[in-house]
């Protein structure tokens, strides 16, 4: 591809390129047979401050905005590694970064920022509300100086590898509430003091490597200092960190579907059938060049989606769009690449299929294409709600 797309933050993007050189697709293969956790390569970043882009300097981070943490997680992408393991660390933090008291971010975002606290696990779907998120069920009520949790969530991932989560919790029933937004808190749970007494978390298997569980709450006891921001206003603290979470999950996208395309094209370069390159012919060149054009819209989306936040500017409508059209690209580009290989892209060696099972997560979460269609159709397009 053309060198005009490594123009932003070329030295970050270098840096990443060198430390995925160090996990090639046999170490990802062989976590992924046995759904193990990318431990090493997820130390790797931290040691050289990837994860921690997004912290303040005076937290010990690196300061700087979005733009910065999408060119980390698409280069870790186009390289064919995989940032699902920890780009949770990057955004989640933000919740307490924007609305922690001053001694909350002083006790925890300089550790997160060493890598001494690992913060990745993010708590707010439940098995029956779905994205519906203002019907959870998880109670925090309040005694004393604690809060006793009590409830259920699930498709929470890196848990079992996080030292906290932010914990989306109602404090008020939502039928008591004045309206359905509010009434929920946000709580930081130290998952070292809480499996166990209290908390239960349960793997679940899925068709990728990505370390996802089933979280059970039991009288679970939380100090009342870990609430974060004012109890009942939680639900407008999580809307913020999912932008971010939209908009890197985005630039995933567009790195996977960089990676299925320089795939493709080397393979279809390389390829002789009939006599020649199976480049040469149309029927393969074109879905590659409709793979790249589409991929190239999705960039230019996610890029404005990240100015905006950077600037301080509304940016929901931008980050869904921008997670959509990357989401559906990367996937487009994954079928294409597929094709393009033949049987040889069903073969565990070539990484297109760990990379194809992957890369179709980001169609469902962390929010689906139906959703976000309907968040345009209302809230841009002025249609009436259908829920």
């Amino acid at each position: 591809m053309q060198a005009s797309e490594d123009q932003s933050f070329p030295e970050i993007r270098d840096s990443v390129r060198k430390l995925c050189a160090q996990f090639p697709g046999s170490y990802w293969q062989a976590l992924d047979r046995d759904r193990i956790y990318p431990k090493d390569f997820v130390q790797a970043l931290t040691r050289e401050g990837f994860l921690s882009i997004l912290i303040p300097e005076e937290y010990g981070g690196s300061g700087l905005g979005l733009g910065a943490a999408t060119a980390v997680l698409e280069e870790i992408h186009r390289s064919g590694c995989n940032g699902g393991a920890c780009h949770a660390q990057m955004y989640t933090m933000g919740t307490v970064l924007k609305h922690g008291s001053a001694a909350q971010k002083q006790k925890y975002l300089p550790k997160v920022a060493t890598g001494e606290l690992r913060l990745q696990a993010f708590g707010v779907t439940e098995p029956n509300s779905g994205t519906d998120t203002t019907r959870i069920r998880t109670f925090a009520r309040k005694e004393g100086d604690r809060y006793i949790v009590n409830g259920q969530k699930i498709w929470i991932s890196r848990a079992e590898y996080s030292d906290l989560m932010v914990l989306l919790v109602r404090t008020t029933p939502r039928e008591q509430a004045a309206k359905p937004s509010d009434g929920m808190s946000v709580l930081l749970v130290d998952l070292r003091e809480a499996v166990g007494k209290g908390l239960t978390i349960r793997p679940i298997r899925t068709m990728l490597n990505h370390a996802t569980t089933e979280l059970f709450f039991d009288d679970l006891s939380v100090p009342a200092e870990n609430l974060i921001g004012e109890e009942g206003k939680g639900f407008k603290y999580i809307l913020d960190g999912m932008n971010a979470e939209r908009i890197l999950i985005a630039s995933e996208c567009i790195g996977d579907g960089r990676f299925f395309i320089d795939r493709a094209a080397k393979y279809a370069t390389d390829r002789q059938v009939f006599g020649g390159p199976i480049g040469k012919n149309q029927g393969i060149q074109f879905p590659i060049a409709r793979a790249y054009v589409q991929l190239s819209a999705a960039a230019a989306m996610v890029d404005n989606a990240a100015a905006l936040c950077d600037a301080g500017k509304p940016c929901g409508t931008e980050a869904n769009m921008a997670k959509m059209l990357a989401s559906e690209a990367s996937w487009y580009a994954a079928d294409m690449c597929l094709q393009t290989h033949g049987g040889f892209g069903f073969a565990e060696e070539y990484d297109i299929e760990r990379k194809f099972r992957e890369t179709r997560l980001y169609q469902v979460a962390p929010i689906s294409t139906n959703l976000i269609l309907s968040h345009v159709a209302t809230h841009v397009l002025g249609l009436p709600k259908s829920f």
